[in-house]
């Protein structure tokens, strides 16, 4: 059996925190590694702390969960480039944001602060344990109340012109597969839609979020539409 996966929770509600390990330590395949109550906490925490996932709130006292959640990764970074050997993704977490409000402002704060995900503390146990193992797994999750008003949010803030140039190292097979991935679409469906194997759109999705420089798919989405690769409808 693998090792659980390691996760961190950041809330400045105590009972919520509590709540929170009580699902996940009920898994098997996950384990509550360790609690922060600020921002700051967190940061101090994930200095020293590995973790796989953390569990972030937005709303805390001294450092709100999105300036946390850049600066977590921001020295995840940093640990890398002093070591010379391992890659920023082996050494960051992935981070969920979790909060009360599903605002626009809080979802591509986040976005754009590198998180992974983002889910209203008031999903369902099993949405929540789902949304952990996706996002370790490497495919982001948001809150599907959300997902349609963050990318009208993205459409209506920003009007490109034309495509950006960065969109030119795609090649016309991963620009498809991209487009796909804008629509919401798993690698299972992408898979079944271009009838490939789920090992090689799994490749083109590393490739386009390599050639991007895009931590994940949910932020390729972001870029698309901000780039003017994808438009609405």
């Amino acid at each position: 059996m693998s090792e659980p996966l390691r996760i961190v929770l950041v809330d400045d509600q105590q009972l919520v925190s509590a709540g929170l390990r009580m699902i996940i330590d009920s898994q098997d395949d996950m384990r509550v590694v360790g609690v922060a109550t600020t921002g700051v906490e967190a940061v101090t925490l994930l200095n020293r702390v590995a973790a796989d996932v953390v569990l972030m709130d937005v709303r805390m006292p001294d450092m709100d969960g999105i300036e946390a959640t850049r600066q977590i990764l921001a020295n995840a970074t940093a640990r890398s480039e002093a070591s010379g050997e391992v890659s920023p993704a082996d050494l960051a977490p992935k981070i969920i944001i979790l909060t009360t409000f599903d605002l626009d402002e809080y979802l591509l704060a986040a976005i754009h602060a590198g998180a992974s995900g983002f889910l209203v503390k008031n999903a369902p146990p099993p949405d929540l344990l789902a949304a952990i193992r996706t996002v370790y797994s490497g495919d982001a999750v948001i809150a599907p109340s959300s997902t349609k008003r963050l990318l009208e949010h993205v459409i209506t803030g920003v009007q490109p012109e034309a495509p950006s140039e960065e969109f030119d190292l795609l090649t016309d097979r991963e620009r498809e597969v991209l487009l796909l991935v804008a629509k919401g679409m798993s690698n299972q469906e992408i898979s079944h839609a271009l009838f490939l194997s789920e090992t090689t759109v799994k490749t083109h999705v590393s490739k386009i979020l390599e050639k991007l420089g895009c931590r994940d798919r949910v932020q390729a989405v972001v870029a698309a539409y901000e780039g003017g690769l994808v438009h609405p409808g």
